[in-house]
Parts: C-alpha cells; sequence; structure tokens
C-alpha cells in the first residue's frame, strides 16, 4: 500500500491578467465535474552517492464535485483511489488488498481536495494558504501550503492552461506538482481533459473484489 500512500501525498499561452488564485477560483466555480487522462513521475529525494530515482505511472482521473472522485492507475501497477462520498477506498491489484477510510477524515489538505473535492475556494483556505506563483509553461500557478503543520504534504502548485482570454473562460487543470515532507516530488501531468462530462453517482461506486483482503482505519 505504500505506492497508494504515496499518491495521495502524493492524484497553452496564459492569459494576460489571470493568475494561479483567479483561475483555481474559475476551475472551483465552473468544473463540477470532469476527466482526463494522467501520467504522474514520483521522484525521490537523492541519497549520498547516488542519482534521484524516478518513477512513471498512468492512468485516468474523473471527479464529481463534492467529494467523488477516482484515480485508476493502469500502468506500471493497477492500482485505484475511489471516493463515493462518505468513504476512501484504495485498492491494490498485486495485493489484492483493499483499505478503507472515513472521507472526511482522510482528505483534509490533501492535493485531491484542491482538484476534486473542496464544494467552494472558502473551503479550501480552511485547509490551505492559497498564493499566486508565476506563470511558467504557458501556465498560471497557484501555491497551497497546508494550514496544519502536522500532515505529511509540505506544498502543492498547480497550473492551470487557459485557451482563451475571455474573463469568464473557464481554465483547464494542466499540472499538479506535489512536495510532501520527506523532499519526495511527484507530478502528475492531465491531458485530454473533459470538462462538465455527464458522469453518473454510480460512476464512483466501489465494491471489493472477491477475496479480497479489506482493512478498515
Amino acid at each position: 500500500m505504500k505506492r497508494i500512500a504515496a499518491v495521495l501525498l502524493a492524484l497553452g499561452a496564459a492569459s494576460a491578467g489571470a493568475s494561479g488564485l483567479q483561475s483555481l477560483e474559475s476551475f472551483v466555480k465552473g468544473v463540477k465535474s470532469g476527466r482526463a487522462e494522467f501520467t504522474q513521475v514520483v521522484t525521490a529525494p537523492a541519497k549520498e552517492g547516488q542519482a534521484a530515482r524516478a518513477k512513471s505511472s498512468s492512468g485516468s482521473f474523473e471527479f464529481s464535485r463534492p467529494n467523488r472522485f477516482k484515480f485508476i492507475y493502469r500502468k506500471p501497477f493497477e492500482q485505484s483511489i475511489v471516493a463515493d462520498g462518505q468513504t476512501l477506498w484504495l485498492y491494490d491489484v498485486d495485493l489484492n488488498q483493499v483499505t478503507s477510510r472515513k472521507q472526511s477524515q482522510a482528505l483534509g489538505s490533501t492535493p485531491a481536495a484542491l482538484i476534486a473535492a473542496a464544494p467552494d475556494l472558502r473551503a479550501l483556505q480552511a485547509d490551505f494558504k492559497l498564493a499566486d506563483a508565476p506563470d511558467r509553461d504557458g501556465l498560471q500557478w497557484l501555491l497551497a501550503t497546508p494550514k496544519s503543520k502536522d500532515g505529511q504534504l509540505q506544498s502543492v502548485r498547480v497550473g492551470f492552461r487557459s485557451h482563451t482570454p475571455a474573463p469568464d473562460a473557464i481554465p483547464e487543470l494542466a499540472v499538479l506538482e506535489i512536495l510532501d515532507s520527506f523532499g519526495q516530488r511527484s507530478v502528475l501531468t492531465f491531458n485530454r481533459f473533459e470538462v462538465n462530462a455527464a458522469l453518473p453517482a454510480s460512476s464512483f461506486d466501489f465494491k471489493a473484489p472477491a477475496g479480497a483482503d479489506v482493512i478498515r482505519q
């Protein structure tokens, strides 16, 4: 389950005048559901005498605001992270093991709360200090720092892409850069993002596979 825990710590030109904070607010207000493909690169801090090691994975992401989302990892290992609104389910196919936690206790200051779970900006500001970051790579960036010092998350940078300079345009989620308290860096890059996709609540149902070891926390 260490791979899944890392994921949880680890889920065009910039428009004139737009900022990361404005993009996040527009995204939370205007995007009530969505789906995309993603790639993830997790880089552990370099050890003495050794180069930093990077591991790549890929899969799909869906969410329906508030509080429903799922990350389905297909390569190199099959894993699922599903939030059904009440429970957060973590399934490791190789281990045939399911871990379940109360969702209200599991999210809080997490990257998933930033992009998928929170109903509005005020809810995010209860758990994060939000600030604009400099534009980079044609994206508007936001820096989110957890207010709680007890967690394993150090910071999250969120990059948004705008396809039109219109002030009411909905930005597209492009990149998440996650840094944990151990110095591990995880970068998720999203593509083929579909805004306000028609996703029934049943899309986020989860049932433990027959024979799986279920651990309730």
